[in-house]
């Protein structure tokens, strides 16, 4: 039997016993993983391990395989009603919304995001998703469509069957929700992989929905490593359809993968490299809070980040001024400190990543405005920085750094900035700061992205669509857009009295 984590919180913020299962989750049971072994769980604060969870393998992927195969075929699927679903849906909300303080808690813990953040963003947030999914739950539908009246010709969105989901480390809880909420609700059974660095939230969340008292096998969760778990989700010719948000990297062999085994249905929610932009005409005190809150929101560790800020050359110098005097109000420290505002990065891996691109920013010739260094000598904590004097080739202009770090860049006119916006291989999102409706909106829809914000920035809702264009991924997640990606649309035709002879 698995082990539980057992944690006594006694922080400024939240106090508490906290108990999380760390088996994996396989046919409504927690267990071991084939091999017993485990992956240490790292707190970013100090680098010190918090626990360990079990390690899954591809063995214990075939069992999760098996055990949603006979879910579907028995108590999912075609078998149950979307009212049911619905039901079970909104038990799990509302044992996530009995438990929402312990979830941000755990979520601070292992993520490093300050818990204040997670309490009223990533908790609510998951909370409002999973109800939202609860209402589609019975009301998928299909059309009837003319084409004789000697014939009845209509379709079915059926659930696609066994699915795999793949969720990253920067927002645990949020992406768990937004994976599972349109899959169950399609009626699909689901194995879902967390982040090993992030997993304690999943991992939790798990066990509500045993508590809800979902069948076996419709919810399965297997820990491991991307290497191994994810690649043989990826192959797994028993999954027909692989969620997943991540690197681009990672997305390129998760459709290879997906395509050379049984061309399971794939979406991709991937990396990003979002502008922002402050005209001449915008109401600079908000610029200046919605663009740093577009950028340092969540460490930076937001594939859909502001990283990119241009700002009108009229206006450059007032905005760069005030926007660096903003970016020293925002504290850095302890998650469970309720004035902090950034936390620690998620690892040493990130950590050295994000500093191997301040550096890289300077060899370049960049210059670094403000910040650019590590702070303290525990953990894993970065100044917000601000750079300028960039040129468009540079890397930290045109690569994804997952991080607090942004580059200041001066434009002159509409076509000159949306020409610049364009200039990277991704389309995930952008913010437009102007009074001028016209121009703003202009704009926005000159701007290759999934989601373009006007006078402000990060703000997601579950019945909004998100998702990218170019490289930033393939389909839709959040709204009714989601729920196409766990249906497979079927055509009947009835003949009434329709004869060949």
């Amino acid at each position: 039997m698995p082990e539980n984590f057992v944690k006594d919180f006694d922080t400024p913020v939240f106090k508490g016993k906290v108990t999380v299962p760390l088996g994996l989750y396989i046919n409504g049971k927690f267990v071991d993983g084939a091999n017993n072994t485990t992956i240490d769980v790292i707190n970013p604060t100090n680098g010190k391990v918090i626990t360990k969870i079990a390690e899954g393998t591809p063995k214990d992927l075939d069992l999760a395989v098996e055990a949603a195969q006979k879910a579907f075929d028995t108590t999912w699927g075609l078998n149950t009603t979307g009212v049911n679903r619905a039901l079970l849906l909104n038990k799990l909300a509302d044992l996530m919304e009995r438990d929402a303080d312990t979830l941000a808690a755990l979520e601070a813990l292992d993520n490093g995001k300050t818990f204040s953040w997670a309490r009223k963003t990533d908790v609510d947030h998951s909370i409002r998703c999973i109800r939202y999914y609860a209402g589609w739950a019975d009301k998928i539908r299909g059309q009837t469509i003319e084409t004789s009246e000697a014939k009845l010709t209509y379709t079915r969105h059926e659930p696609i069957g066994v699915v795999a989901q793949i969720i990253p480390w920067n927002f645990p809880l949020q992406m768990f929700a937004w994976k599972i909420g349109p899959a169950l609700a399609a009626g699909c059974t689901v194995i879902m992989k967390p982040s090993e660095f992030t997993p304690l939230t999943a991992l939790y969340t798990s066990k509500l929905i045993h508590e809800a008292g979902f069948p076996p096998g419709v919810f399965n969760l297997v820990n491991g490593y991307g290497q191994t778990v994810g690649q043989a989700m990826a192959e797994h010719k028993g999954i027909e359809k692989i969620a997943f948000t991540g690197s681009t990297l990672v997305g390129r062999k998760i459709m290879e993968a997906a395509a050379k085994s049984n061309l399971k249905k794939v979406t991709l929610e991937l990396g990003g490299k979002s502008p922002s932009i402050v005209f001449d005409d915008a109401d600079l005190a908000q610029a200046v809070e919605w663009a740093a809150f577009g950028i340092y929101y969540n460490h930076g560790q937001c594939c859909c980040a502001g990283s990119r800020i241009f700002v009108h050359e009229k206006v450059y110098d007032e905005f760069l001024t005030r926007f660096t005097d903003h970016v020293k109000t925002l504290k850095v420290g302890d998650p469970f400190d309720p004035e902090a505002f950034q936390g620690p990065q998620v690892s040493q891996a990130q950590y050295d990543r994000i500093m191997g691109y301040i550096e890289s920013g300077k060899s370049e010739g960049a210059k670094v405005h403000y910040g650019g260094e590590r702070i303290g000598q525990e953990g894993y904590y970065i100044r917000p920085t601000i750079f300028t004097e960039t040129k468009s080739h540079m890397k930290i202009v045109q690569e994804e750094i997952f991080g607090p770090v942004c580059v200041v860049i001066k434009f002159k006119d509409e076509d000159d900035i949306v020409a610049q916006a364009n200039d990277t291989i991704y389309g995930l999102a952008a913010s437009v700061y102007s009074q001028n409706v016209t121009r703003a909106l202009s704009t926005a829809h000159k701007i290759r992205a999934g989601t373009v914000w006007v006078n402000t920035a990060n703000m997601l809702y579950p019945q909004v669509p998100f998702g990218g264009f170019k490289q930033s991924g393939i389909g839709r997640e959040l709204g009714g857009y989601a729920l196409d990606n766990y249906t497979a649309v079927k055509s009947v035709q009835v003949n009434l009295h329709l004869s060949l002879s």
